[in-house]
């Protein structure tokens, strides 16, 4: 089965992350979305990261019943930090069987060239990327192995979202109507 994985915080999942996962996993060689939800970001703040398991449910009410989607916790018992290259390698022992893509907004191919053995992830997965608006894709987006995609994108962000909710307005229609309503009824990003 050919997998593609979209990594991210989801911090919270928004309607924007499951537009881009739905568009992998119905409009590109994909068979199945993993929405891979990565613990502690070095880059971002601890305080305004909800607790890895709030994330993973919140991103499991996001997907329902969807059998094209599925919400993966494989890095939470991975060292830290961890790094997308041990991750691929872990999946690919776990998962000989599994062709592994690698899903990537175009913000990042262009610092693509920083993260760890990145040569090694050219070499042995495909890489996804989704354009965004205003990001030079630089020249990996020339690379074999790099396929550019032009996904529905939304102006909407996990930090808006939780502002909006400690601030007591609605994210109603921003989160997927099953999120927003376990949002109600928590403490989560209050």
């Amino acid at each position: 089965m050919k997998i593609g994985l979209f990594f991210g915080s989801f911090n919270p999942v928004h309607i924007g992350h499951m537009i881009i996962a739905n568009y992998m996993a119905t409009q590109t060689p994909l068979e199945q979305v993993w929405m891979v939800v990565s613990p502690q970001n070095p880059l971002k703040a601890k305080k305004s990261l909800a607790r890895d398991y709030d994330r993973l449910h919140l991103v499991r009410l996001a997907i329902g019943d969807n059998p094209i989607l599925k919400a993966s916790n494989i890095e939470f018992d991975l060292p830290k930090p961890s790094y997308t290259i041990d991750t691929l390698t872990y999946l690919r022992e776990q998962h000989p069987k599994h062709e592994f893509v690698l899903i990537m907004g175009g913000d990042n191919l262009g610092s693509f060239h920083k993260w760890k053995n990145y040569e090694i992830i050219l070499r042995d997965y495909e890489l996804y990327v989704y354009r965004r608006p205003s990001y030079e894709l630089g020249p990996l987006a020339e690379h074999p192995k790099v396929s550019l995609f032009e996904a529905p994108l939304m102006q909407i962000s996990a930090s808006y979202i939780r502002k909006c909710i400690q601030k007591g307005h609605s994210v109603q229609y921003l989160v997927p109507e099953v999120v927003y309503e376990y949002l109600l009824s928590s403490n989560l990003y209050k």
